[in-house]
């Protein structure tokens, strides 16, 4: 599907977004292996979350298999329960009721596990099923199955699981078991990996740690610990011991780094925008940091928190222009779903901007180290890769066309592109923004962009 975008929109207001998707996997696997009654509300409609809800579904105990099969085929539309609106007031879509049985409860599947496009899911759903005693085999479509899996599969073999990948890739077969309690020192920082080995750590003897080059996102850890989990968090290290969490009661708050392309978007058209009940973990919002660098000023009040997540709104002032700036390599994991809507902004900056580090763009759902460079390029802007590191001329755009190449955070990158350029551009591809963002368009819109499609 094709998309034209024009430049001079007007963006700015108040407005909603959907549920964080990071944290609606994790909440999802949770409930699902919590040993009793769950609730979450304002689960995003996004396609990577309704793979962990069918993935999970397939491994689990009959009643809470049904509940997830149904809300994944049938998720709330855009508006109804994704806050996907500019409507302060929209409610939270229906609540998903789980009713698990424990680590211990899960079922061999009977069939390959789908993941689709998610390698969240992928990655997560191996370190539960590391300690489970059947086999599972994990696919996904053609983008996953060139992402790499070594990474995770090479920790939980040494808790005792048995992994195979495909050349590194998937499909990943795994056949759990007993585990043991291991000490992972990560040499790529990865909130997924992070993640997967904490949830085997909790069926593992024994303590397991993991210990990071940097700090990543930590929702993981944070749930846990609310759970009563006896966590432990060491500055770059994260420490957990065998536990059997309970079930849950909680909100799933609008995700920061959709939020990052309706605030990119503002600051290109001048205007003030506020962000409500979105999440506010100091791990996810870094963005924030290099925004205020650029010249945009930006503020956050927490209101309240759900599942240890801090909530609440972002504000953000008009901006009169934009500067360019240095992205430290140590700063890219606390940002790296938000380097493509950087990049965009920065391509209209005065002077240049430079991406340090930047190697692990290249493994994600496209090549976007290399896509993003290209796209500023097909629209009239400068930018390179210089070894590991995206480098942005700044100084603007003309406009023309460019394709988001099934990658989510292009496609919406690239509208986030023409508000500022000196002509319109054309997308084509622009219905991969609900992969993460569901309504997408029809938001920027109601919040002053001209679209047509």
């Amino acid at each position: 599907m094709r998309a034209t975008v024009f430049p001079g929109g007007s963006v700015g207001g108040d407005v909603r977004v959907p549920g964080d998707k990071s944290i609606a996997h994790r909440w999802l696997i949770l409930a699902a292996t919590a040993r009793g009654g769950s609730e979450i509300s304002g689960l995003p409609a996004a396609l990577d979350v309704r793979s962990t809800a069918r993935v999970l579904a397939g491994i689990s105990p009959l009643g809470a298999a049904a509940v997830l099969e149904a809300w994944a085929a049938n998720p709330p539309a855009p508006g109804e329960g994704d806050r996907s609106t500019s409507n302060r007031g929209q409610p939270r879509g229906p609540a998903v009721a789980l009713e698990g049985e424990g680590r211990d409860g899960l079922r061999p599947p009977t069939a390959d596990l789908d993941c689709g496009n998610s390698g969240t899911t992928m990655r997560l759903v191996a370190g539960v099923l590391a300690s489970c005693a059947f086999g599972s085999r994990l696919v996904g479509d053609e983008s996953l199955s060139a992402r790499p899996m070594e990474r995770v599969a090479t920790p939980l073999r040494e808790m005792g699981a048995v992994i195979e990948t495909t050349d590194g890739h998937p499909p990943v077969q795994v056949r759990g078991g007993s585990l043991r309690g291991v000490r992972h020192v990560a040499t790529v920082p990865s909130a997924q990996v992070k993640s997967a080995v904490l949830l085997a750590g909790l069926g593992a003897h024994g303590e397991t740690s993991v210990e990071e080059p940097v700090r990543t996102r930590d929702h993981t850890e944070r749930a846990l610990a609310h759970l009563g989990a006896p966590v432990l968090i060491e500055d770059r290290r994260v420490t957990v011991e065998p536990f059997q969490h309970p079930g849950f009661r909680a909100a799933v708050p609008g995700d920061v780094s959709s939020a990052a392309f309706l605030l990119a978007a503002a600051a290109l058209s001048g205007r003030a925008l506020s962000v409500h009940d979105v999440g506010a973990n100091p791990s996810r919002t870094h963005l924030l940091r290099v925004l205020e660098r650029m010249g945009v000023r930006t503020r956050v009040e927490v209101s309240r928190h759900e599942l240890g997540e801090p909530v609440g709104v972002l504000e953000m002032a008009g901006c009169d222009g934009l500067t360019g700036t240095e992205v430290g390599a140590a700063e890219l994991p606390l940002l790296i779903d938000e380097v493509p809507v950087l990049a965009m902004l920065a391509a209209h900056a005065s002077g240049p901007t430079r991406f340090l580090g930047a190697a692990e763009l290249r493994v994600k759902e496209s090549d976007r180290l290399g896509g993003v460079a290209a796209a500023i390029g097909r629209l009239g802007g400068s930018a390179e890769v210089d070894g590991d590191d995206l480098v942005v001329g700044g100084g603007g755009l003309s406009g023309g066309a460019a394709s988001a190449g099934g990658d989510h955070r292009m496609a919406m990158a690239l509208a986030v592109a023409a508000l500022g350029a000196s002509g319109p551009v054309e997308i084509d591809g622009i219905e991969a923004a609900d992969v993460s963002f569901p309504g997408f368009v029809r938001t920027l819109s109601a919040l002053g962009a001209r679209i047509e499609q």
